[in-house]
């Protein structure tokens, strides 16, 4: 007999119930190691006392009770759903998320075809821009061409494209949504439980829906993943930034008549960017992250190289493309906190 027969019994609920749970299909292994357990014998549990007595899943009521389905029929239905929206989505995302395809595919041109050198030079100099840092222009330069020495400067070209425009992206969408979060209690209350939400959840969910959606060979699949999971930093941080601004400040600026667009564009966006770079620094940070994990879904790159040592079992491969992936976080996480430092030093001077 089922474990939970005495429950539907004693209940009366034998007859809504009707027969016991089907065993048609696969079982699963938990069924598996039931039934070895008890020997094969009919369906269940024995009861020795109340220390054996199992949770009331769904599997364990549906032995004794037909009319509850089985974890295996609610995954099967959430599937079901997904997949029954899955064309009218695809037909309302498709127009929406084809510029991004466009941009990443754009970057990755803009990049393998500017010569190594120009590159290099540039990207050098960028740093040098944001950091005035004569150590820090040459760290870049060194460690990239240490990369192109190695024969994965390609690569690294690869992963920096895809993460200029996600990075990007995630600044320009995540700055006016904190934006409009600082500005109104309720849009926070509605954001904070989908903010959470995308923090939260694993990287590899991201990805399951999307493949549903989308090809694999667009690069809008990996670029919506990689947008999802870095965005949230900068949202949260841009958000608390204009929160933290000083009372006093703002009622200086209402003293002398400002507009609410002044304000926020002369008073609280000035004194709130630290925490706005310092969310900038984190989303590219987790896009870096993200890129090596979508190469699962075809996004080229460095992460390319660590998959390929996993799944072929190349210690050297993996090791040497996980360098090459430590070396463009110091990069950009050096080159960012600079620019941060910068600003940070300027908002100082403004207050004194």
């Amino acid at each position: 007999m089922a474990t939970y027969d005495f429950l539907f019994d004693g209940l009366g609920l034998r007859a809504w119930c009707g027969e016991k749970g089907s065993s048609d299909g696969p079982m699963t292994m938990a069924e598996l190691l039931a039934r070895k357990k008890t020997g094969g014998a009919e369906d269940g549990f024995a009861l020795d006392s109340i220390w054996n007595l199992p949770f009331p899943s769904l599997d364990e009521l549906n032995r004794a009770c037909a009319q509850f389905a089985r974890t295996r029929d609610m995954t099967k239905s959430v599937e079901n759903s997904f997949l029954g929206i899955k064309d009218g989505l695809k037909a309302v995302l498709d127009p929406l998320t084809q510029p991004l395809s466009w941009l990443l595919e754009g970057a990755l041109y803009l990049f393998a075809a500017t010569p190594w050198w120009l590159m290099i030079f540039f990207l050098a100099t960028l740093a040098y821009v944001a950091s005035r840092s004569v150590r820090l222009m040459a760290f870049v330069a060194g460690a990239l061409l240490f990369l192109a020495f190695i024969d994965h400067y390609d690569y690294a070209m690869q992963t920096l494209s895809i993460i200029f425009v996600c990075a990007f992206l995630c600044v320009l969408l995540g700055v006016p949504i904190g934006i409009a979060m600082s500005r109104s209690d309720r849009m926070q209350r509605l954001m904070i439980p989908v903010l959470d939400m995308l923090q939260t959840l694993p990287t590899f969910v991201y990805l399951i829906p999307l493949i549903f959606l989308f090809s694999v060979t667009e690069p809008k699949l990996y670029g919506i993943a990689i947008i999802l999971y870095a965005i949230v930093p900068v949202v949260r941080l841009t958000d608390l930034g204009i929160r933290l601004v000083d009372q006093e400040v703002i009622e200086a600026a209402d003293a002398f008549g400002m507009t609410k667009r002044q304000k926020l564009f002369g008073v609280q966006i000035p004194l709130a960017l630290p925490n706005i770079m310092a969310g900038v620094n984190q989303t590219i940070m987790m896009s870096l992250a993200m890129v090596v994990i979508a190469s699962l879904v075809s996004a080229p790159g460095l992460g390319v190289l660590v998959l390929r040592g996993i799944r072929n079992l190349e210690l050297g491969v993996g090791l040497v493309a996980g360098l090459g992936i430590v070396l463009l976080a110091v990069i950009l996480d050096r080159v960012t906190k600079a620019a941060l430092a910068r600003v940070n030093a300027s908002t100082s001077v403004g207050r004194h």
